[in-house]
This record gives C-alpha cells, sequence and structure tokens, in this order.
C-alpha cells in the first residue's frame, strides 16, 4: 500500500509541475521596464544599432565604476564619435546614453 501511495504521490506531483515548466520562457522586459536582474539588457523595442548603443554605454558605465571615475557620459570617445555611419549616430547616441543612465543608476546607486 505505501508503495502504491508512493507512485500516485509522484503523479500528482508530476501534473502539478507540468504547467510551469511548460509555460517557463525567457524574460523578456517589457517596453520601458528593467528586471532587476537584467537591467543590463536593453529594451526589446529598441532597433539594432540603440541596442549596440546600449550595450557600449553598459560597458563604458562599468569601466569608469571599475576605475572609480565619476560618471559623465560626455568622457566617452565612443558616445561623442561613435563609429556608425552618419544615419545611425543618432540611434547609437541615444541607446548608448540609455545604457550609460542604467549603468550609472545601478552601479553607483545600489545598495
Amino acid at each position: 500500500m505505501k508503495k502504491f501511495a508512493g507512485i500516485c504521490m509522484t503523479g500528482v506531483l508530476a501534473t502539478l509541475m507540468t504547467p510551469l515548466t511548460m509555460t517557463a520562457a525567457p524574460h523578456v522586459a517589457p517596453a520601458g521596464m528593467m528586471a532587476p536582474d537584467h537591467w543590463d539588457v536593453p529594451p526589446a523595442e529598441f532597433d539594432e544599432m540603440t541596442r549596440h548603443g546600449f550595450h557600449d554605454g553598459v560597458e563604458a558605465a562599468r569601466s569608469d565604476f571599475k576605475d572609480h571615475k565619476e560618471p559623465d557620459v560626455n568622457r566617452h570617445e565612443t558616445y561623442r564619435h561613435p563609429s556608425v555611419s552618419d544615419r545611425d549616430k543618432e540611434a547609437f547616441r541615444r541607446g548608448f546614453e540609455r545604457g550609460y543612465r542604467v549603468a550609472t543608476e545601478h552601479l553607483w546607486h545600489r545598495g
């Protein structure tokens, strides 16, 4: 009887856990929102060039933080003179500035 009860409980647990495992999906932050664990992921609505700028902005802020520099987006040559086509410069800078801001808020103000 104990063996039968154990088998039944295993079946019940498997049945209860199935919906959780089937619905698990990679996290994508809603537009304008950053998940706490994924603060350095660009928003889903960004195009490729803006995402590229966002990533570079995050990395620039990480470098400033590591080197104990006060945050200043204008210090970065990549922000002031990005190596992208003229038509992509605005999108890149917009992403860079946003990534830099998000990173500085996270790195300097966490606590």
